[in-house]
């Protein structure tokens, strides 16, 4: 179903431009087009009401995910020049990207809200993004600084934000929480990232669901689209492993939990030495369908 403009289309258009002002000469007139029906279109997706349980047979419905997944692409390369540099050489290209101003200018023009999450870290608003290693390994994690705001669609989390913080090596551990592979997450310049559009060619990658996790006053609800709830079932019984893959399995239940909230591995595993023993274990690991039982939800 066509409304008059796509993601894709935007997301193209800023890797192809040469030269200035890339937001008055692409995004703008981009976002001119995406009012009234696209702007509806994306507002169904913002409460948590099933309206994915369909999205398989209702072609509108599983359009709106790939959707939400494109618009997302699009906020990761606007993201970039909030992100520190990597380690290794080969970064994406950071010319040119646009203030916060205009970063939030986008996706407000689009119904979204902007949150920074206030002081307490929560791995459902807010990522990684470097870590200060505390002296008393036990200390929790504490933000101190925010690198680029959140963005919210109702209850619907579309990105969260971007924050330093300071925590105990029980915690977090520098050099794993803000440096290992991050997952539902297409591109950052600071460290790996995988999700399902990769190794896909030019159109298939954009068939790619977005990771749908919702704020309600029930609770959180993540990953509501996915279908493998992690240990609340017998499919994922230690009697039944079958349904996990070797590097799955040598992750501890909470390790598997922690990766689901924050996206990310938080500390080396405690398998670490089994791992090891394949090499590209991390990019192995397809957590994509994972869900928490709804009790911890």
């Amino acid at each position: 179903m066509s409304y008059g403009v796509e993601a894709r289309e935007l997301y193209e258009a800023l890797g192809w431009h040469e030269g200035i002002s890339p937001y008055e000469k692409i995004v703008v007139p981009w976002l001119d087009r995406a009012q009234g029906s696209y702007r509806a279109w994306l507002a169904r997706a913002a409460e948590d009401s099933s309206w994915w349980t369909g999205k398989g047979t209702q072609h509108d419905g599983q359009e709106l995910v790939w959707e939400l997944y494109a618009l997302h692409r699009v906020s990761d390369r606007l993201l970039l020049t909030f992100q520190p540099p990597p380690d290794k050489p080969g970064s994406p290209d950071l010319q040119p990207l646009p203030s916060k101003r205009q970063y939030l200018a986008v996706f407000t023009s689009l119904g979204m809200t902007s949150f920074e999450g206030g002081d307490a870290f929560d791995p459902f608003l807010h990522e990684i993004v470097e870590v200060e290693q505390a002296y008393d390994p036990q200390a929790p994690i504490e933000i101190t600084e925010v690198l680029w705001p959140g963005l919210m669609l109702g209850q619907l989390l579309f990105t969260r934000a971007g924050v330093r913080i300071r925590a105990g090596i029980k915690h977090a551990q520098r050099g794993v929480a803000d440096r290992s592979p991050l997952y539902w997450t297409f591109l950052r310049r600071h460290r790996p990232t995988v999700d399902l559009s990769q190794g896909w060619g030019s159109n298939s990658q954009w068939r790619t669901d977005f990771r749908l996790d919702y704020r309600t006053t029930a609770g959180d609800r993540l990953n509501v689209a996915g279908d493998r709830p992690i240990d609340g079932r017998a499919d994922l019984h230690p009697d039944h492993p079958e349904n996990l893959s070797p590097e799955e399995r040598l992750l501890t239940p909470g390790e598997r939990r922690e990766l689901l909230r924050h996206r990310c591995l938080l500390r080396s595993p405690e398998a670490a030495d089994a791992l090891a023993g394949s090499p590209a274990w991390e990019r192995d690991l397809m957590p994509f369908d994972w869900q928490l039982p709804h009790s911890e939800s």
